[in-house]
């Protein structure tokens, strides 16, 4: 069996930072795409951040360009975002993912076929 496992998530004020973390157990992910989605209350889940199959490309959603960036270890199955100049518009959980054997936009969330539990970001003004 193989499942995510997030972690990094807290209350922070605006304007801090956070780093999150999500490992792979169970078998080995290096082949597939990961990526990070987030959903606030009362909204729609939206992409954050992704990397493709082996990490050769990394994709950001325009709203957190500049200030979040995206890392992976693939030999431990591990995904990073560190999160910088955090807003309250930050606000949500955020779940970790895992792709399809192939993936396009690495931007829509039919792309993926494993999802974790989510963690909570807290961002306070």
């Amino acid at each position: 069996q193989v499942y995510l496992r997030e972690a990094g998530g807290g209350l922070v004020q605006a304007g801090g930072s956070l780093r999150l973390s999500c490992v792979a157990s169970g078998r080995s992910v290096a082949g597939y795409a990961m990526g990070w989605f987030r959903q606030a209350p009362g909204k729609e889940r939206e992409f954050v951040a992704a990397s493709s199959e082996g990490g050769g490309r990394i994709k950001y959603a325009d709203s957190v360009k500049g200030r979040f960036t995206l890392s992976r270890d693939t030999a431990k199955d591990t995904l990073y975002l560190q999160m910088d100049s955090l807003t309250p518009g930050d606000t949500a959980v955020y779940t970790c993912a895992v792709g399809y054997g192939r993936t396009q936009t690495l931007r829509r969330g039919n792309e993926y076929a494993l999802w974790g539990q989510g963690t909570q970001v807290t961002v306070s003004s």
